[in-house]
């Protein structure tokens, strides 16, 4: 059986336990590619017994995009390697785009800049700071190119938190993508009640002005 949505690492011994008793294997498969990735293939990262992972290079190789195997899938390691793989993965891919939507911020709040879709679109090729996600955010700028049609309410998927925890679990610093999580966070309040309370702290020892309610 393989399990290729983006479960917790932690469920994959479990389910691979679970079928082994009725002599069923279990290889965890971490996908990338979003919904592009039918038509250019996916990469993945998968978790389980080597034999197991070697019988099933036939699908993968199905799966992932023309060239060399190593550049596009990976045998991470044992069961639950590749949703951890993944997890990782996705923890990076929410501090990249929160870094680009960043930089696109600033380069739109200062007029200095008066084309700003085709700076970033000059980013696109040769720049060190290259990659697809800068050319889908180049894409959605064609398409909308004040972003106007859409809000700015960022869900997700859980995998960034996952990743966060694993951080705080073995002591490692993230804070990029922390950030980049707790951004996303703050993307879903329509007020901050911990910017009230800094406005009213101000406020309190300084003197400091308040913008009222709903100004």
């Amino acid at each position: 059986m393989i399990d290729g949505g983006n479960s917790r690492y932690t469920d994959d011994q479990l389910h691979a336990a679970a079928l082994a008793e009725h002599g069923i294997g279990y290889v965890d498969v971490g996908v990338s590619g979003g919904v592009w990735g039918l038509e250019n293939g996916y990469a993945l990262m998968a978790g389980g017994d080597a034999a197991h992972v070697e019988a099933l290079l036939p699908v993968f190789d199905a799966l992932r995009p023309e060239g060399p195997r190593e550049e596009s899938f990976v045998h991470a390691g044992e069961v639950g390697a590749g949703h951890y793989a993944k997890m990782v993965h996705n923890g990076i891919e929410y501090g990249v785009m929160q870094a680009y939507a960043e930089g696109y911020e600033l380069l739109e709040a200062k007029d200095i800049v008066t084309n700003v879709p085709g700076t970033l679109r000059a980013w696109s090729r040769g720049t060190v700071i290259r990659s697809w996600l800068l050319d889908l955010l180049v894409k959605a700028l064609d398409e909308d190119p004040a972003l106007a049609a859409i809000d700015d309410w960022v869900d997700d998927s859980g995998e960034g938190r996952w990743t966060v925890d694993e951080a705080i679990e073995n002591a490692v610093p993230l804070p990029v993508i922390t950030a980049a999580l707790f951004a996303r966070f703050a993307s879903r309040q329509p007020d901050s009640p911990a910017l009230k309370a800094v406005a009213a702290l101000r406020q309190q020892f300084g003197g400091h002005a308040v913008k009222p309610a709903g100004s």
